[in-house]
């Protein structure tokens, strides 16, 4: 004959399972709140290197089939203050829904930019975008940052401490935050140069 288990045995089976199910559960919740939280704060510590400034904010129009359409265009410069920058552009029908999609749009365009050991540049630079003319130059320690308006603010986010700026062209903060971009990527380390050139850098001073 086969033992038969007992209503007993079958209760405290019963209530095992039910007791241990809940610890397991919890211990489960437990181990992927601690993976969204290491997730989240990855997140939020790559968001914090990064820093926006609005450089301008206007308010635009477009003609369309029913009228005018009315909208905000923000112009956001973002960097990390450590050779990276970028520039962007958002427009939306809101101010905080163009400043979002202005940082994002910069984010995309991100620029690496060498510095020298005094946070400046290596070497003289020239930018140019549509009628706006930028020039920038390496500073001695101490000089700070001479540039005035969308350039400085670029300068800065970049993290350069000590640059000479002058604006050659025209006066529009698009223009000229993407010329000083244009003059930022055009930069080369003196090793760069001389590898990209095949010579020495004896041979480069000379």
């Amino acid at each position: 004959m086969t033992d038969t288990p007992t209503k007993q045995e079958n209760q405290s089976k019963t209530e095992n399972i039910s007791s241990s199910s809940p610890n397991e559960q919890r211990r489960g919740n437990r181990n992927n709140d601690r993976k969204r939280n290491r997730r989240g704060d990855s997140k939020n510590e790559r968001d914090s290197e990064w820093q926006e400034r609005v450089v301008q904010i206007r308010r635009v129009s477009k003609t369309v089939k029913g009228g005018k359409k009315m909208s905000f265009r923000a112009i956001v410069v973002v960097g990390n203050e450590k050779g990276q920058v970028g520039v962007g552009v958002g427009k939306a029908g809101d101010v905080i829904g163009a400043v979002r999609k202005g940082v994002s749009d910069g984010k995309k365009h991100i620029v690496r930019v060498p510095l020298t050991p005094n946070n400046s540049i290596p070497t003289l630079s020239n930018g140019r975008d549509g009628a706006a003319n930028v020039l920038i130059r390496p500073a001695a320690p101490g000089t700070g940052v001479i540039a005035g308006g969308s350039i400085r603010t670029v300068l800065e986010l970049a993290g350069i401490k000590n640059v000479l700026a002058k604006r050659l062209g025209s006066k529009t903060p698009l223009n000229n935050a993407r010329a000083a971009m244009v003059a930022l990527s055009q930069l080369r380390t003196h090793k760069s140069a001389s590898r990209e050139r095949g010579i020495s850098l004896e041979q480069l001073y000379s």
